[in-house]
């Protein structure tokens, strides 16, 4: 296995003293070369169980295993060497660019931190990373403002792939973009996996997107993974009355909509005061 969370939970401490609970709990596994989809409302904490997964943050409870080795309990060294393994993805490629860098030292940047490659091995190193992701080398000496949204996002996959990591954490990776540049994205994901035996984390409001991408999926609610299992048994079978309730409300083509769609109730309840017991009971048809 190369990721392994076991009963992991993360608090945060709020200002007034009350705790907020964002993730409770959570058993997840990833093996290598395989992606997973996370999905769930906003705020219920796939982002920070993302972070979570790279140590990015540490754990309230619990443990994060990656490659066999406890990551809770690295030393710094290690911790650096971890870094190389494991990469981020972010939704908005805009914010993730640093505007004041030239494209060469956004993708250098980790192998600037991380080898001894300086000068014209750098560059060439560099520009090897943009024929990769489909970006002609000569793209390195402009800015991110130069660049369209997609391209963007194909410099920060670029940045993200330069140190061969195991595992790439995509926190909603193409919302930010057009429809038809998403899907060029995706099907670059998909092929980039493929060639290089990359292991996914891909969080997703659009389930349509992991359908097609992840072969395995976790449902989330209010900090909780309410079900997991192979995408198609998920999709097509759901277990959970929430896993059910959010593949209803995926659109379909008008004249196939089923006579009855199933409607959440009332608000999702505050991950400041949880409630007992099974915590969507207050929102379930079937409680």
């Amino acid at each position: 296995m190369l990721l392994e969370l076991r009963s992991v939970s993360r608090d945060f401490r709020l200002n007034d003293g009350r705790i907020l609970h964002a993730v409770s709990d959570v058993n997840l596994a990833i093996e290598p070369g395989q992606a997973l989809g996370l999905v769930g409302e906003s705020g219920c904490g796939k982002s920070t169980l993302g972070r979570l997964c790279a140590r990015a943050l540490d754990p309230s409870r619990g443990s994060v295993h990656f490659d066999g080795r406890d990551i809770t309990r690295l030393s710094p060294r290690d911790l650096r060497e971890l870094r190389r393994s494991v990469q981020f993805i972010f939704q908005d490629p805009h914010s993730a660019l640093n505007p004041r860098m030239t494209i060469l030292r956004s993708v250098s940047e980790p192998l600037i931190l991380h080898t001894d490659l300086r000068g014209a091995r750098l560059r060439a190193q560099a520009a090897e990373l943009m024929e990769m992701v489909g970006l002609p080398a000569q793209f390195l000496s402009r800015y991110p403002h130069e660049l369209s949204g997609g391209q963007k996002q194909r410099v920060c996959i670029a940045r993200a792939i330069a140190l061969k990591p195991k595992l790439l954490v995509l926190d909603e990776p193409t919302s930010a973009l057009d429809v038809s540049v998403q899907a060029q994205i995706l099907s670059f994901l998909k092929e980039l996996q493929s060639r290089f035996n990359l292991s996914y984390l891909f969080i997703s409001h659009n389930l349509a997107v992991i359908r097609a991408l992840c072969p395995r999926v976790a449902v989330m609610y209010l900090g909780r993974i309410v079900e997991q299992g192979p995408t198609e048994d998920v999709f097509v079978q759901p277990r959970h009355p929430y896993a059910e309730a959010l593949i209803d409300a995926i659109p379909v083509p008008e004249g196939r909509q089923p006579a009855r769609r199933i409607t959440l109730q009332g608000d999702i309840p505050s991950p400041i005061d949880l409630p007992r017991g099974c915590a969507f009971a207050s929102r379930c048809g079937k409680a």
